[in-house]
């Protein structure tokens, strides 16, 4: 008799700690009657009836996810690999739980066809230099077909784009053509606003009298003073006429 009291007594202690659920702050669990959805578990201690409820515990925090290399089609047909990061969390634990079947993979395998999708729409140029535009695109595209699963998208972003090596040396070239071109516009402005000043020199030293003459004396004294150089000078009309000569 006292063996079969015991053995009740500890049988209801152990149906009472089996029945105590602890929820931490950062989750929630969802609970289930005879199989049907019976509420929310939020967080601290919750009571679950063993052998007539479950319950699945869902993580509120934020998630990220590696969307991994996806090949790749741009709108201008070249190939490329292309990977992103997608973070996103649980609105509604109830509605990941009973709306899609591990809620993680469907966001992970959406975002990899939407990212091909979105990729195809825009030319290589336009992949490259409007990364940002794309993710939001992409984030907006997942965003909307996640919203009835609970799940909020609150960020992707691409991390890499990875071209075949003919299409690095091609980009590579025209690079370098594109350098060389601003190089030679930048010579040929430095050459126009060259000519203009030695115009506007030649301008001045015209209207004023002697200035050739010093100028010509100036650049004598510049080149006299490497001894090896050999000086051929002609001497202006200004010089002779300072002198007395006159023109015939």
């Amino acid at each position: 008799m006292v063996f079969g009291l015991l053995t009740f007594a500890v049988f209801i202690i152990v149906i009472i700690f089996s029945s105590i659920k602890i929820v931490n702050e950062y989750e929630r669990g969802v609970r289930f009657t005879l199989g049907k959805y019976s509420g929310l578990m939020t967080p601290g201690v919750s009571l679950i009836i063993p052998i007539l409820q479950t319950w699945q515990r869902v993580d509120m925090r934020l998630k990220t996810v590696d969307i991994p290399s996806q090949d790749c089609v741009s709108k201008d047909n070249i190939s490329l690999k292309v990977n992103a990061v997608l973070y996103y969390k649980i609105q509604s634990a109830d509605k990941a739980i009973l709306q899609v079947e591990q809620f993680s993979y469907a966001v992970s395998q959406l975002a990899q066809t939407t990212m091909r999708n979105i990729i195809g729409e825009f030319q290589l140029d336009g992949i490259l230099s409007q990364r940002d535009k794309i993710s939001d695109k992409i984030k907006e595209i997942v965003d909307q077909a996640t919203e009835k699963w609970g799940i909020d998208i609150e960020r992707i972003e691409i991390k890499d784009i990875e071209l075949p090596e003919n299409m690095k040396r091609v980009i590579a070239q025209e690079a370098e053509a594109e350098r060389e071109k601003r190089a030679v516009i930048i010579k040929a402005s430095g050459e126009v606003m060259a000519a203009d000043n030695m115009a506007k020199a030649a301008k001045v030293l015209s209207s004023a009298p002697g200035a050739m003459h010093l100028r010509t004396l100036q650049t004598l004294n510049e080149i006299s003073s490497d001894a090896s150089s050999k000086i051929i000078f002609a001497i202006p009309i200004e010089i002779l006429e300072a002198m007395g000569i006159k023109k015939k």
